[in-house]
């Protein structure tokens, strides 16, 4: 089975991630593949440069074929991008044309969008499940 994990919820990617999951991606003994990972909000700073967590994920990430993405709108607010949102314009309305939104300042391997850029990373290997922590 295949699954992308969402993480959404305070500290999911510090301590769920970081205890849990990734010890065992590690291992070899997680028992699915995992082909995405998708941070929000603070979860993000667990993909800054030099985070003992993230630099461990990038490996884990580039031996094993796993999409690392965090949320544009999360990543610009916290510093880790720089441009402007993908899919909603200065003023919040969407728009039809992505923005220029670069990661600035994070492991290796990491991408910055929204949802249409995971549906479309994710499309030529998608999950079974997706998987909100």
């Amino acid at each position: 089975m295949r699954v992308a994990y969402v993480f959404a919820m305070p500290r999911s990617a510090s301590y769920k991630l970081g205890q849990m999951i990734l010890p065992q991606l590690e291992a070899g003994v997680h028992g699915v593949d995992v082909v995405g990972m998708f941070f929000f909000d603070d979860n993000t700073f667990v993909l800054r440069h030099g985070d003992p967590i993230g630099e461990r994920l990038a490996k884990v990430a580039a031996e094993k074929g796993i999409l690392l993405m965090m949320c544009d709108m999360c990543a610009l607010e916290r510093g880790l991008a720089q441009g402007e949102p993908r899919w909603c314009d200065a003023n919040g309305q969407g728009r039809a044309e992505p923005g220029d939104c670069q990661v600035k300042d994070v492991v290796a391997g990491v991408a910055v969008g929204c949802f249409p850029d995971l549906y479309t990373a994710l499309a030529g290997n998608p999950p079974d499940q997706m998987i909100t922590l």
